[in-house]
Order: C-alpha cells, then sequence, then structure tokens
C-alpha cells in the first residue's frame, strides 16, 4: 500500500499515471472526491444541506469553483467540507483496495493525505515535490486559476517539510517531465521490490 502525495502543481498525478503504466492498482482520492459527491448521492446532498444551493450548477452537479470560493480561505468551512467528503472517500479507497491481488502494489494518489494525518496507513509513502515558483508557473499555465486562487490553494496545504518528515522516497520535479518519467520507473522498480519482498 502506496501513499502517493504532493502539493498541488507538484506533478504528482504525471507520477501517477506513470506507476499505473507499470501495473500499480491506481486509487485516485480526488476522482472518488467526486464520486461521492455526484447527483443524487448522499455526500452532495449534505453538501447543499449545508453550503446551501448556490454550490450546485445548472446541470445539478457541484459546482467546485462555487465550493472552492466558499471554503479556501475558510478553515471552518473546508473541515466542515472534508468531515462529508474523506470518510466517503475512505471507505471507497478501503473496499478497491480489499479487492485486489495479494501481490499488487496499490497506489493510493491522496493530495491531502499529510493534512488528514494518513502516513502511517501506508507502507510506503512517495512525495513529489517542485520549488513553489514552478508550481505557480504550471498552475497559472495549466488549471485557468488566477494567481490568488493559486496562492490561497497552496496556502491550505502542507509544506515540503512536512510533507518530507512522513516521506519514505522524495522525487524531486524542478526538471523536464522526462526526467520526472525516469524518476517514476526507478521508484516503480523499488515499489516492485519491496512488494516482492514481503
Amino acid at each position: 500500500m502506496v501513499g502517493l502525495t504532493g502539493g498541488i502543481g507538484a506533478g504528482k498525478s504525471a507520477v501517477a499515471a506513470r506507476l499505473a503504466t507499470h501495473g500499480a492498482v491506481l486509487i485516485d482520492a480526488d476522482q472518488l472526491s467526486r464520486a461521492v459527491v455526484a447527483p443524487g448521492t448522499p455526500g452532495l446532498a449534505e453538501v447543499v444541506a449545508l453550503f446551501g444551493p448556490a454550490v450546485l450548477g445548472e446541470d445539478g452537479r457541484l459546482d467546485r469553483a462555487a465550493i472552492g470560493a466558499l471554503v479556501f480561505g475558510d478553515r471552518a468551512a473546508r473541515r466542515a467540507l472534508e468531515a462529508i467528503i474523506h470518510p466517503r472517500v475512505l471507505a471507497r479507497s478501503t473496499a478497491i483496495a480489499a479487492g485486489v491481488a495479494e501481490d499488487a502494489v496499490v497506489v493510493n494518489d491522496v493530495p491531502l493525505l499529510v493534512e488528514a494525518g494518513l502516513s502511517a496507513a501506508y507502507d510506503v509513502v512517495v512525495v513529489v515535490r517542485a520549488a513553489s515558483e514552478l508550481r505557480i508557473q504550471r498552475l497559472l499555465r495549466d488549471r485557468g486559476l488566477s494567481e490568488p486562487e493559486v496562492l490561497a490553494r497552496m496556502g491550505t496545504q502542507a509544506t515540503d517539510q512536512q510533507r518530507a518528515a512522513v516521506a519514505d522516497i522524495v522525487i524531486d520535479n524542478d526538471g523536464s517531465y522526462e526526467a520526472l518519467l525516469a524518476a517514476a520507473d526507478e521508484v516503480w522498480r523499488e515499489l516492485r521490490s519491496r512488494a516482492d519482498a514481503r
């Protein structure tokens, strides 16, 4: 059981995708967090009951920009939202992991692993990190966020030092995409070796 994390814009998703190409079973907490508040779910009903119908888009789905505007910068609101979503994501992750082969390498892509205090739940914690300036540039370029939005989201996340404190493996992503893939390949060999030795 591998916990994969990193700050927004660090390159964690690229590492997760690369590990999946090698055969890792990928459990994506972001995807699950969307699923547990899909239309018709109890999760979405709880979110609407707490934050009001303004968090719904015209299609009846959770408007992530609207909810983001409410919770980024408001710690109590963010904690309330996490209290609805995190237990549901954990339950789904546990169910998926229970159904995999005994020798599988299960990679849990968990953006808020450190913030949620989940490091002890994994055999290995892999942290992807990059310089703050690079992360900001990537987010402005790739996600269409404004600089204040980027800084607000980064401000709610753990620091590099906090992530390093729980990391078993650190991948630095201050270089090229090719270098990141090569580093992910090396990490895969290490994870596969550890799994085979169990």
